[in-house]
């Protein structure tokens, strides 16, 4: 007969697998979509890398596991998991670049994956993701260009309007 210490020991022993599993499971979704949004862009790969989601970055700094939240974890919990992903954009104006991050929370929901993409709408992908991570890159995207969208609308500078070139004052 199993006393409640044995209880206890056993809800601990599945809730760790459980933790780990998640983890796992999480990371691996967290480089697929790595891995593959620089091809849905059509650009080369080391133009989209793993940062941290929140925080100081620096897209040369090879992160790795560093740049998903477990990794500041001392003890591993079963919750959702964030990581960012940076693109590096050439500058056309000099030899620098501009580097847009967004962060995703993913989070295993029953069968799929619960992937949160700054503002964006969520997206269920199957825990099977390999060919189903179409609708994050278009969410990644949509992110990223919200960020040009929202301040090009809100600049309504009457002096430019219709115009080409430089304000002087």
């Amino acid at each position: 007969m199993a006393t409640p210490y044995d209880e206890l020991t056993g809800a601990i022993r599945a809730y760790g697998k459980a933790a780990m599993t998640n983890l796992l499971r999480c990371k691996a979704l967290g480089y697929g979509i790595l891995e593959g949004f620089a091809g849905w862009l059509g650009c080369d790969g080391e133009r989209v890398v793993c940062v941290p989601a929140t925080g100081p970055f620096d897209p040369r700094h090879d992160y790795g596991d560093a740049a998903y939240s477990f990794h500041q974890q001392a003890v591993i919990r079963l919750e959702p998991i964030t990581v960012g992903v940076c693109l590096i954009v050439d500058n056309v104006e000099d030899s620098g670049s501009i580097w847009l991050r967004t962060g995703l929370r993913i989070e295993i929901s029953g069968d799929t994956f619960d992937v949160f993409v700054g503002g964006q709408p969520v997206v269920h992908v199957p825990l099977d993701f390999e060919g189903h991570l179409d609708p994050v890159f278009k969410a990644i995207h949509a992110e990223m260009m919200g960020v040009f969208a929202r301040d090009l609308a809100e600049f309504k500078d009457e002096r430019v309007k219709g115009k080409i070139g430089f304000v002087s004052d």
